[in-house]
């Protein structure tokens, strides 16, 4: 029996074993929970597998690349064809070379039958256990090749995986939590709407029986791209599944010449037996490590003010300075002017497109407001939505040829907007002249961009141009990033829309939803932080009622739920009453006094029973804890909080921390001591048995500081 070659990658707490073959793609062997440098398996895996009744006498496992056509029977990660021909394609040369040993990795296959190559890049980085894959199909014949379906990845899961995790929702309404079993069958999930979208994330969690937010094993994985995708999850005939995420594409919209190169999106995946918490502590600490920021370092996430819920189209500069004096008093750091700045726009029906400054709003231009900010010792920032235009604007009816569309098909609106065609460079050149003459006249500390409507009748010169528009948008925020490099972009798009590993590489922060309603926000927000880390997470201080939802709740609640976040808000202060102000005032000082810790180390979310949900912000050495309840009490006496993530061996100081003490009047003599910082308790109980809560009410936060307690002091 020859002696099998393997490539394994190795990180802190994970492994990737591939067995290589000089004459097909290299078998998946492994990917799982952290193996010794040696721990190999001595034979191959066809070595282990008889051949069954009524079967191929050759055998194909999964692979890193399974192809239709020649063996194979499950989901291909290629489906392309040369008119009709070149339909089945299969490897006949293998080579790997080491980018990093042990951690990076280049695989190419070869097929001197069909003429393609294809590369896939793994990476699995020693801090994050994240393993980032990509792979390049090259068209190495002499006619052009259809792509239909290029997989980004192609993942490994064990037979024992249960379920998936995944994430839907709607506008108002994103990152709500679907749970499906995973059987006998496929599981496919698909967007083709052009953007990222509210209701189909391109990722998800997988868990087998047994695991749960702290413990077990569990595998995740997204799709670091900004458009239409596809994943799938496919039982094989060996009791294992394969994963699969790419971008999906339109009919046409890939056509390979002679040369020419189609490269997939990253695919960012981990797996952990930590849990679902260990899932994304591996992804933050990978997101965190692909943003780049101004002068090369995050600074303190500053609180922001949006103008949109405070006032919406009914701007007057007398009334933003007002609300900006309002700001500045209770400690607000940014000010942002949302949608209505700009010529003609008095409502959503117009001046998409005419990006200046309308004299009938703004007489003097923008200039005096923005340095009224700044002498307030805010920074000025600004809403745009550059990919798009209104058929009443002075853009459109010059240039209707601008915006996507189908010759032949009717202009479909939403919002009463279309698309216009990035693709073309004469409309990046536009917007690079308009936004820019904007950024070199006015102090704009950072652009919210916003993407208010999916893609339709999306073709541009005969051709769909979803992949070409998505990558023209990366590269128009590119632009403005070099040129204007201490400009920081928010990602918008309807709120969630457009939230993914894609876009986070070109912008700062992304704005969660545009449903501020405090109870919804919980749910919205612990979706986001399975995959990305709270600091880029905007989350706004609302109005009561909610604007979106119509329900109320205290300013206390809709603050704490905030918090941890990057922190901020949407209403007019001028409407507050002179306590609500003062409150409002205390929530900024307290995230000021907290974000750093907040925004750094890994989150852990759980739930105590009774309707109380936790998350857990730092160390294991110095804890911020939320604990939310989210409705009336029905057992009698509260839950306790068990914190699993603590030292066992360590004793921990408890204290409550918030603006006023939130805990109500709670008889039992502890919670006075929570107030006082006087109480300590070890780690072990914290962990086993938990930290008592007291009673409250429903829509309520309590907020704790867990500190291990220095033995020497």
């Amino acid at each position: 029996m020859m002696t099998p070659r393997y490539a394994h990658l190795m990180s802190a707490n994970c492994s990737a074993v591939l067995e290589l073959s000089d004459h097909e793609a290299p078998l998946w062997r492994y990917w799982g929970p952290r193996l010794p440098d040696d721990a190999l398996p001595g034979f191959g895996l066809r070595a282990m597998r008889a051949t069954p009744t009524f079967s191929l006498e050759d055998d194909f496992p999964l692979s890193l690349f399974p192809t239709f056509g020649v063996g194979w029977f499950g989901t291909s990660a290629l489906l392309a064809h040369r008119e009709g021909r070149d339909f089945a394609q299969a490897f006949t040369a293998c080579d790997v070379i080491w980018r990093t040993p042990g951690q990076a990795l280049t695989v190419r296959l070869t097929d001197r039958v069909t003429d393609l190559m294809v590369e896939i890049d793994l990476a699995l980085d020693a801090g994050s256990d994240v393993l980032t894959l990509s792979t390049r199909l090259t068209n190495t014949g002499l006619d052009v090749l259809d792509v239909q379906w290029l997989a980004g990845a192609v993942l490994p899961l064990p037979a024992r995986s249960a379920r998936v995790r995944h994430y839907g929702g709607r506008h108002n309404s994103e990152f709500l939590l679907q749970e499906e079993p995973l059987a006998r069958g496929i599981w496919r999930q698909e967007n083709r709407r052009g953007l990222t979208s509210h209701d189909a994330f391109p990722g998800a969690v997988v868990v087998p029986l047994g695991c749960d937010a702290h413990a077990g094993l569990a595998y995740g994985a997204q799709l670091a791209w900004s458009g239409n995708h596809t994943q799938v999850i496919e039982w094989l005939e060996d009791g294992r599944f394969q994963w699969q995420l790419g971008e999906w594409l339109a009919p046409g919209e890939v056509r390979l010449a002679r040369g020419e190169c189609l490269e997939t999106p990253q695919v960012l995946a981990t797996c952990s037996m930590a849990g679902l918490n260990g899932v994304a502590a591996g992804f933050h600490k990978a997101v965190r490590a692909r943003m780049t920021w101004p002068r090369d370092a995050m600074s303190p996430r500053p609180v922001g003010l949006n103008t949109w819920e405070g006032v919406y189209f009914d701007l007057d500069p007398a009334v933003l300075m007002q609300m900006a004096d309002a700001a500045a008093k209770a400690g607000i750091e940014r000010f942002v002017l949302d949608d209505g700045w700009f010529q003609g726009r008095r409502s959503d029906r117009a001046g998409l497109g005419d990006w200046w400054t309308d004299p009938d709003v703004f007489p003097e231009g923008l200039a005096p407001l923005a340095r009224h900010v700044n002498d307030l010792g805010m920074a000025f920032g600004l809403w745009i939505e550059p990919e798009m235009v209104n058929p009443d604007s002075d853009l459109f009816r010059s240039h209707p040829d601008w915006a996507l569309q189908i010759a032949g098909r009717p202009l479909l609106t939403a919002r009463n907007q279309l698309v216009l065609d990035l693709t073309r460079p004469e409309v990046t050149a536009y917007l690079l002249d308009r936004l820019g003459a904007l950024l070199d006249a006015l102090p704009v500390s950072c652009l919210k961009w916003d993407h208010n409507r999916a893609l339709t009748t999306a073709g541009s010169r005969g051709h769909a141009a979803y992949r070409r528009q998505t990558l023209a948008a990366y590269d128009l925020m590119d632009q403005i990033r070099s040129r204007w490099p201490d400009v920081e972009i928010e990602a918008c798009a309807g709120g969630g829309g457009r939230i993914d590993a894609g876009i986070l590489q070109h912008t700062h922060r992304v704005w969660t939803s545009d449903c501020i309603d405090a109870v919804s926000r919980v749910a919205i927000q612990r979706g986001f932080l399975q995959f990305f880390p709270p600091e880029i997470m905007g989350a706004h201080v609302g109005a009561s009622p909610a604007h979106s939802t119509g329900r109320s709740q205290s300013l206390d609640f809709r603050a704490a739920v905030a918090l941890p976040g990057h922190f901020g808000v949407e209403l007019d202060l001028r409407h507050l009453t002179t306590g609500e102000a003062a409150d409002l005032t205390g929530w900024i000082e307290l995230y000021r006094s907290l974000r750093d810790r907040l925004h750094q180390g890994q989150v852990w979310l759980g739930e105590a029973g009774d309707s109380i949900l936790w998350q857990a912000h730092g160390h294991k050495d110095d804890l911020l804890v939320l604990v939310y309840r989210m409705a009336p009490m029905t057992w009698k006496w509260p839950p306790t909080l068990i914190l699993p993530m603590v030292d066992p061996d360590q004793t921990y100081r408890v204290e409550e921390v918030g603006p006023r003490p939130l805990s109500g009047g709670a008889p039992a003599p502890v919670f006075a001591d929570y107030r006082s910082g006087s109480l300590e308790i070890h780690g072990a109980w914290l962990a086993r048995q938990g930290l008592p809560l007291p009673p409250g009410k429903a829509e309520t936060c309590l907020i704790y500081q867990i500190s291990r307690v220095d033995p020497g002091v």
